[in-house]
């Protein structure tokens, strides 16, 4: 995969590219290239019958899993289940989680990470019309 790209940047914004996401591989963090201060942002593409090499949870964080391509299974603590295209997992911070590829194509998925219980409005209640 090329080198992030900072597209535009100004006060309340930066914009990124990644270059081609199919050809990803590996994880690619966002944070940091992007300034983010409330969101970790991850790209990650797992290779055909790859698994994360362990369990883990997190202090504060709950994260979010939104499959793009690909299939396989997830695991959440004692609970295993089937995930392809189209699904989005979230995990509270102590759940330990993993997930491996079954398929014999690339899993690309995102993943946002964010603290746990902090979100006090969203789209309807936070946002305004300008």
């Amino acid at each position: 995969m090329s080198e992030i790209k900072k597209v535009a940047e100004g006060t309340n914004f930066t914009a990124v590219n990644v270059g081609m996401v199919d050809e990803l591989q590996g994880k690619v963090f966002l944070k940091d290239v992007t300034g983010a201060n409330a969101t970790e942002i991850s790209l990650t593409s797992l290779a055909p019958g790859a698994e994360l090499p362990f369990f883990h949870t997190h202090k504060k964080n709950e994260e979010t899993y939104i499959i793009l391509s690909g299939e396989g299974d997830f695991q959440v603590d004692d609970s295993s289940f089937p995930i392809s295209s189209g699904s989005v997992v979230r995990v509270a911070p102590n759940g330990k989680r993993s997930m491996r590829n079954t398929s014999d194509q690339p899993m690309l998925h995102v993943v946002v990470q964010a603290k746990a219980g902090s979100l006090d409005e969203y789209a309807r209640t936070d946002g305004e019309i300008v």
